[in-house]
């Protein structure tokens, strides 16, 4: 195994690995901004009320994208099987 192959390898790790949880980070981010801008608007500073929010968001956006993200890390870990000879030769 090169040192070319391992970079390689790390990257498409690295790629897959943003790729899936990409959606989940952006909802979770506009409903944070969502909650933030109510909050200054109505001039209610309470910590607590951006978490349940946010942990909703997050819970439907996996019940959501889970099928999508299985099949992104699915087709990546087959590639990788299915290669698996170039990296032990």
């Amino acid at each position: 195994m090169t040192p070319e192959m391992v970079t390689e390898l790390g990257r498409q790790a690295l790629e897959t690995t943003l790729l899936v949880s990409a959606p989940i980070l952006l909802l979770s981010l506009v409903v944070g901004l969502a909650v933030s801008a109510l909050q200054a608007m109505t001039q209610l500073n309470e910590a607590t009320l951006t978490f349940v929010p946010k942990v909703l968001a997050v819970f439907a956006a996996i019940v959501i994208f889970m099928p999508w993200m299985l099949g992104v890390m699915t087709s990546f870990m087959t590639q990788l099987f299915s290669n698996f000879q170039q990296f032990v030769h």
